[in-house]
């Protein structure tokens, strides 16, 4: 004897009974929703994933940190959620100066690592073109409201300049997923 369960709105799923003596039981969890997503995910498992672009070009000439334009929001389901931030910054580029290129990552207005403060180093002041750099970040924003990630961009310098975006096949790019504790 087969069982037959029916979707809600479609579709169907088919129970065959095995083909052995005796009884065979199964037990369904009491728990309402989707098992092990919505109501009681596994610590690890991945809730929900938000990803972001920007290539526009961006231009610094001072020490004092400046938006990139790179950002996403997310508003983690549960207060002990934990984002992995994923963030990939390219068309780094320092222009003609002696200075290096200063990245960082913000949630909200807190800067949580500085994730580049070298890109463009050279003993001179020539034009150089480092690429791209990134970081991967597991923050904990203990929170149910809305939270946004973003970077910024100081050159290290206050009288050379340095960009990111550099040219139109430049996109920056940045991930944040919600991990279960």
């Amino acid at each position: 004897m087969s069982i037959v369960l029916l979707g809600s709105t479609s579709g169907s799923c088919t129970l065959q009974e095995q083909a052995v003596a005796g009884t065979t039981v199964l037990t369904l969890p009491t728990v309402s929703g989707t098992v092990l997503t919505d109501t009681s995910p596994k610590a690890g498992n991945v809730i929900q994933v938000v990803n972001a672009s920007y290539g526009t070009q961006v231009t610094a000439n001072t020490s004092t940190y400046i938006d990139t334009g790179l950002s996403a929001s997310i508003t983690p389901t549960s207060a002990t959620s934990k984002i992995l931030v994923i963030v990939h910054q390219t068309g780094l580029f320092k222009v003609t100066g002696n200075t290096r290129i200063a990245l960082r990552l913000l949630r909200g207005s807190t800067s949580l690592i500085g994730f580049e403060w070298g890109a463009g180093t050279t003993d001179n002041t020539i034009t150089i073109s480092p690429a791209g750099s990134g970081t991967t970040f597991l923050d904990s924003p203990a929170t149910t409201s809305s939270v946004t990630y973003k970077t910024q961009l100081a050159s290290t310098s206050n009288v050379a300049e340095v960009r990111v975006n550099l040219d139109s096949n430049s996109s920056s790019t940045i991930t944040l997923m919600e991990i279960a504790a």
